[in-house]
């Protein structure tokens, strides 16, 4: 069964880089993130990755247009959405 809930996450991975996606399943796109091949392959070589944030979207555009926006941020403004001052504070 599909959601008509979308949602933008950001995860920070074991590297303390941070990836951005959408899904209508946060959870399960973690899950796919840390131990399957259904995760990004960005990911994949840097398990374990932790989920720092979601927000909810109205619909898949909406939720692309945000996750465009989001990774159009540079990384400091990325971390001031997230409200911290480096992803070491995400991962601790």
């Amino acid at each position: 069964m599909t959601s008509n809930q979308w949602y933008l996450y950001v995860v920070a991975c074991s590297d303390e880089s941070l990836y951005t996606g959408i899904t209508t399943d946060v959870e399960r796109r973690v899950e796919e993130h840390n131990q399957s091949n259904e995760g990004a392959r960005y990911t994949r070589s840097r398990r374990p990755v932790r989920l720092v944030a979601s927000w909810s979207c109205d619909s898949h555009s909406e939720a692309a247009r945000l996750e465009y926006a989001f990774k159009a941020l540079r990384r400091d403004q990325k971390l001031a959405r997230l409200d911290v001052a480096s992803v070491h504070d995400l991962l601790d």
